[in-house]
């Protein structure tokens, strides 16, 4: 790699020091820090405070809120990925007696479980986790407000419902297991479920006067999976990384790309702002960037995790105060001005060490019907097909090592690709998912269905 690993620019790092101190001012918050990742490390960091001389730096603790529902949702990744479990299996399965058990752990993951967004009454967030010690307490007697499966409704039970399928599963506490499978491998040591010196008070400020009153900081006992964590600037810049790389301790870069995949149906208002939700993480798309992340609150504090892997840049926001600075924008605009102030330099082009005559054989212009595509081996080894005009369906293909491909993204995800030959070898016709690509239009050589008039192409006479 021959990107420079320089610290950002002055006026770059003057550039997040003005959107932190606007958005600390603006938002009325006691303390605001804040952090910046780029190229995998953390480059820079900021903070502003009321309190004369006495900034955090990256290793006091706030809250964060629903970002613990990432933390969770890694659990469960790894318990797929080990074969524990299938994220299609039915809640029931694994974990039976909760009365909803026909939503399926993708489902819950993905908040499409259809469960109530918060739990009974009393508001959970200010009162002991004591209050609910079971499952039934959190649900309720009407945990359900929607069909199963059939929209996005984010639900704090159903993370919850996540957590004890990981105590279930691994026969001990939700806090036990995210400490030793990913906490301590990612080296997050000053992020815990219990508060732990230096850290933050948590704060209310008067919507209508410059005053503050404490917030209390429970202990949400069996909704801890769904919010309780406390961590660092330091600690979620380096989670922000494995969210964009992965880690083979924890969890595969697949497997976190599978997390950051659109996985709920988006509401109308969703497609309107751009936003979606995948396994554990948001997704949204600001000033043509795709993030993905997390927001999170909790009385007396706010945090946002924001993630753009095609710039290689990310963010985090914490502030404590129960309202206040939206964190999520403020960590998205942070990624902004990096990434536009300072734009990734590209890994050089190089050649591929070796290409396979048969496969080479295959690139280049094909149609489907009348519309021209394009056929492209790429630098990693796999092919894309994309339209000539630039509009239309395109995907990525993933060699199968039998001369087909499988389709990674798009229209064609899933789909399988194969090369036809004829007798004597040459290529007869593509046939992705039946749909039949020839190397022109309408190819009579090529077994197009419905066959092809032997009158051929003709003007109007």
């Amino acid at each position: 790699m021959t990107t420079s690993q320089e610290e950002l620019l002055p006026a770059t790092r003057r550039a997040l020091l003005h959107r932190i101190a606007v958005a600390q001012t603006e938002g009325r918050a006691p303390s605001l820090a804040a952090a910046v990742v780029r190229d995998g490390r953390t480059v820079w960091h900021g903070a502003r405070t009321s309190v004369e001389g006495h900034a955090p730096d990256e290793n006091v603790q706030y809250r964060i809120g629903s970002i613990t529902k990432t933390f969770t949702a890694v659990l469960v990744l790894r318990l797929r990925d080990e074969g524990a479990l299938d994220l299609g299996d039915p809640l029931e399965k694994h974990l039976p007696g909760t009365g909803v058990g026909e939503a399926t752990i993708a489902e819950l993951l993905a908040h499409t479980g259809g469960l109530a967004a918060e739990s009974p009454a009393p508001w959970w967030e200010r009162t002991p986790g004591s209050l609910r010690p079971r499952l039934a307490d959190v649900l309720g007697e009407q945990p359900l407000r929607h069909p199963v499966g059939r929209r996005f409704h984010y639900s704090n039970p159903g993370y919850t419902l996540l957590g004890a399928l990981v105590e279930e599963v691994r026969a001990a506490r939700w806090e036990d297991v995210l400490r030793h499978e990913v906490l301590e491998p990612l080296g997050l040591h000053r992020t815990s479920c219990r508060p732990q010196a230096p850290h933050a008070g948590g704060w209310a400020v008067h919507p209508w006067a410059d005053v503050i009153l404490p917030e209390p900081a429970e202990d949400l006992g069996r909704m801890a999976p769904a919010g309780q964590l406390w961590s660092t600037t330091g600690d979620l810049a380096r989670f922000a990384v494995f969210l964009a790389r992965g880690d083979d301790q924890v969890l595969s870069a697949e497997s976190v790309q599978e997390m950051r995949t659109p996985a709920a149906p988006a509401e109308a208002e969703d497609v309107r702002d751009g936003s979606a939700y995948g396994l554990g993480l948001q997704l949204q798309r600001r000033d043509r960037r795709l993030l993905v992340g997390h927001s999170g609150s909790l009385p007396g504090f706010l945090a946002g995790l924001a993630l753009s892997v095609e710039d290689d840049a990310a963010a985090v926001v914490l502030a404590n105060c129960t309202s206040g600075p939206s964190t999520f924008t403020v960590a998205a605009d942070l990624v902004g001005i990096v990434a536009e102030a300072e734009p990734r330099i590209p890994e050089p082009w190089r050649p591929l060490p070796g290409v396979d005559p048969s496969v080479l054989e295959l690139t280049g212009q094909w149609y489907w019907g009348t519309e021209g595509f394009v056929l492209r081996l790429t630098g990693d080894g796999d092919v894309s097909l994309a339209p000539l005009s630039g509009v239309g369906r395109r995907s990525r293909l993933r060699s199968n090592g039998d001369g087909t491909w499988t389709g990674l993204d798009g229209y064609y995800a899933g789909e399988l690709l194969k090369a036809v030959r004829r007798p004597d070898g040459s290529v007869s016709h593509l046939d992705l998912g039946s749909f039949v690509f020839t190397r022109q239009p309408y190819d009579e050589g090529a077994p197009v269905p419905g066959g092809v008039d032997p009158e051929g192409w003709s003007g109007i006479q």
